[in-house]
C-alpha cells in the first residue's frame, strides 16, 4: 500500500532526517537536496540565530547548499552542523575547493532552553544521526526534531504558552509544478487559522484553559517582560522542483514570509528570529518567480498550521489538541 506523501519529501531528490531528545525537549533537523541545490535565504526577525547564510547571499559566489540544517539549543544547537558536515564528507559531496570537496550547510536555531534545563543541546552526534534517519518517506511532523521543545505565544514567558512543534506540506501546482515547505512553529505570537481568523495556538488565559489573544492584549501594554532576544522564532525550508537562481530564490524566500504573516500574529517581531530558506532542485522549467513566491508563502503558512495541529502536551505546556480538540 502506497501512503500518500504531501510533506516537503514529496519533491523528488529531498530527503528530511530528524534527530529527537524527547527527554531533554530539543532536537534538530536536517534537509538533504541530492546532489545538492541553488539556495537562496530571507531573515526577517529581529533576533536571529543563523549559520551560513552569507554563502547564499545573490552576490556570493558559491550557489548551491548540501544541507539546510535546523535545530534547537539556540546557539549551542548549531554544534549539530558540524555533524551534519562531517556525514557529507564521509559522502564526498561539496563545493569543489580545488583542494578537496568542502560541504556547504546553511542552518538556522530556536530557542528552546525553557524546557531543557538539563542543558543536553544537540551536538555533532545530534546531526550525524539526524543524516542517518533522513529519508524521503512522508516527514515526521510534531514534536519532533527542530520542533520537540517548541512553543507558541510567549507573551507571559512560558506560564501561559502553549506548545508549538514541527509541520511540513507539498502544493502542486500546473504543468509538474511541486512547491513544498517545512516549518518550525516556536513564535512569540498566537497562530491563527487564515480561513477562519480562529486562534489554534498562543497565549493562554490565567485560567489556562483558553486563549487570550495576543494582538488585543499588545493594544493594553507598552513594555514587555524583558524575553531574552531569540526566544522565539519560525524557521522555514521551501523547495521548488522549478529551476530558478540565487536572486530569484531569495525573492522566494521573501514572499513565504507571507506564509508566517498569515497565521502569526504578531510575527517578525524583535523578539523573533524568523527565517526561511528557498532550495530549487532544478527538475522542470519555464515558471515566474511570482507564481512560485505565492505558493511558497501558501505551504508555509499550511505547514506552520500542521506543526500545532500535530503538537503533543509537554509537562504542563498544553497542545492547541487539549484547549479546542482536534
Amino acid at each position: 500500500m502506497t501512503v500518500k506523501n504531501d510533506t516537503l519529501t514529496a519533491i523528488e531528490g529531498i530527503t528530511v532526517g530528524h534527530f529527537t531528545n524527547r527527554e531533554n525537549n530539543t532536537g534538530c533537523t536536517v534537509i538533504l537536496p541530492a546532489n545538492g541545490a541553488v539556495a537562496g535565504v530571507d531573515v526577517r526577525g529581529g533576533a536571529p540565530g543563523t549559520y551560513g547564510t552569507d554563502t547564499l547571499q545573490p552576490l556570493n559566489l558559491v550557489t548551491r547548499v548540501h544541507a539546510i540544517v535546523l535545530t534547537g539549543g539556540s546557539a549551542f544547537g548549531l554544534e549539530s552542523v558540524t555533524g551534519v558536515r562531517r556525514y557529507l564528507e564521509e559522502k564526498n559531496v561539496g563545493f569543489n575547493s580545488g583542494y578537496g570537496l568542502v560541504p556547504i550547510v546553511a542552518g538556522a536555531v530556536i530557542f528552546d532552553l525553557g524546557l531543557n534545563p538539563s542543558k543536553k543541546y544537540p551536538d555533532d552526534s545530534s546531526g550525524y544521526q539526524a543524516c542517518l534517519n533522513a529519508s524521503s518517506d512522508p516527514v515526521e511532523e510534531g514534536c519532533v526534531g527542530a520542533g520537540t521543545g517548541a512553543t507558541v505565544g510567549k507573551l507571559y514567558k512560558l506560564d501561559r504558552a502553549t506548545k508549538g512543534g514541527l509541520g511540513s506540506c507539498c502544493i502542486h501546482g500546473a504543468k509538474g509544478l511541486k512547491v513544498g515547505a517545512l516549518a518550525v512553529a516556536n513564535p512569540f505570537g498566537d497562530v491563527i487559522d487564515p480561513s477562519t481568523g480562529k486562534i489554534l495556538a498562543g497565549v493562554r488565559t490565567k485560567d489556562g484553559k483558553g486563549f487570550s489573544n495576543a494582538r488585543k492584549l499588545l493594544q493594553k501594554m507598552d513594555v514587555l517582560f524583558g524575553f531574552p532576544d531569540g526566544s522565539n522564532t519560525v524557521l522555514g525550508v521551501v523547495v521548488t522542483n522549478a529551476s530558478f537562481n540565487k536572486t530569484q530564490l531569495t525573492k522566494i524566500a521573501q514572499m513565504a514570509h507571507d506564509g508566517i504573516a498569515r497565521t502569526v500574529n504578531p510575527s517578525h517581531t524583535m523578539y523573533d528570529g524568523d527565517t526561511i530558506f528557498a532550495l530549487s532542485t532544478e527538475k522542470i522549467s519555464g515558471f515566474e518567480v511570482s507564481i512560485v513566491g505565492a505558493l511558497a508563502a501558501e505551504a508555509m503558512a499550511n505547514a506552520i498550521l500542521r506543526a500545532i495541529k500535530k503538537a503533543k502536551r509537554c509537562g504542563k505546556i498544553p497542545a492547541s489538541g487539549d484547549l479546542i480538540g482536534d
